[in-house]
């Protein structure tokens, strides 16, 4: 037997579940719908009322926006209104200063000229306060036409006698400024110098070695204290310590009249030097 010919035999009852939904309308009829039915009901109409609410939301927002366009739209013509008034006065405070502007630019040009022409002209030529009080007294004899003689001797830049007198009172300051330079004491360099001087051996009389050293004498050269330092294996050196004038003692001059004395100096050396 094949499989088509056992279901062609089995008895199956393909149609149950419109008979099941049937059975359930015809329950519902008499007791009434469900609660699940109810509540598919009451989910389904309050969407319906939502999309009533929108609706009628959307209605009034658009009769709100058309009653109110005309009024914004009267308040933006006022509002250009206003702009325009404000750019015509801003218009004309702007002509007002270019107008300004100009006048300022030519009374600077005119300024501008007239040191100019003042330099053009010839300039007095520098005197003493005679001069000058001889062209204020000049004054009131040039304004009278009767004296032409006077205005024909009168010297307007000063005469020779006042160029004088000013090249003496020249000559007397810069005089006077040569001679209080010249009392000035003049800077005098001097340095502090350390010397070493080494002896022959440890034999050697230090005392007559320092003695040697002080006989120096020149000018511009002062001694100063001195101590004797061990070197090693008995022998000491004396260091000693001088303040020199530059202009005048050398170390060069220093370090050769030292040397002069052979039987007790072997060596100098100079250990420091410093500018006082």
């Amino acid at each position: 037997m094949s499989s088509v010919d056992f279901f062609a035999q089995d008895k199956i009852w393909f149609e149950k579940p419109r008979y099941d939904e049937a059975e359930r309308r015809f329950y519902e009829k008499q007791t009434g719908p469900s609660e699940e039915t109810q509540l598919q009901d009451a989910g389904a109409n309050s969407i319906l009322q939502d999309i009533a609410r929108a609706r009628e939301n959307i209605q009034k927002s658009l009769a709100g926006t058309t009653g109110t366009g005309a009024g914004d739209q009267g308040e933006l013509l006022s509002r250009m209104k206003t702009l325009e008034q404000e750019n015509q006065s801003l218009h004309k405070v702007v002509e007002d200063l270019r107008s300004a502007l100009s006048k300022l630019e030519s009374r600077v040009a005119v300024l501008e000229k007239s040191p100019v022409a003042a330099a053009s002209a010839p300039a007095a030529p520098c005197t003493n306060g005679t001069a000058t009080k001889q062209q204020k007294s000049s004054a009131p004899v040039d304004e009278d036409d009767d004296d032409d003689d006077e205005d024909d001797d009168f010297d307007l830049f000063g005469s020779d006698e006042d160029d004088t007198e000013a090249e003496k009172i020249k000559q007397q300051r810069v005089t006077e400024y040569a001679a209080r330079k010249a009392k000035k004491p003049a800077l005098i360099a001097k340095s502090s110098i350390l010397l070493d001087v080494k002896p022959w051996d440890d034999d050697t009389d230090m005392g007559k070695l320092e003695e040697c050293v002080r006989s120096i004498q020149a000018d511009g050269l002062l001694w100063g204290v001195s101590k004797l330092v061990p070197v090693g294996y008995g022998i000491r050196k004396l260091q000693i310590a001088c303040v020199v004038e530059d202009d005048k003692v050398g170390t060069d001059l220093l370090e050769e009249e030292i040397t002069k004395f052979e039987d007790y100096i072997q060596s100098v050396d100079i250990a420091a030097f410093n500018k006082i």
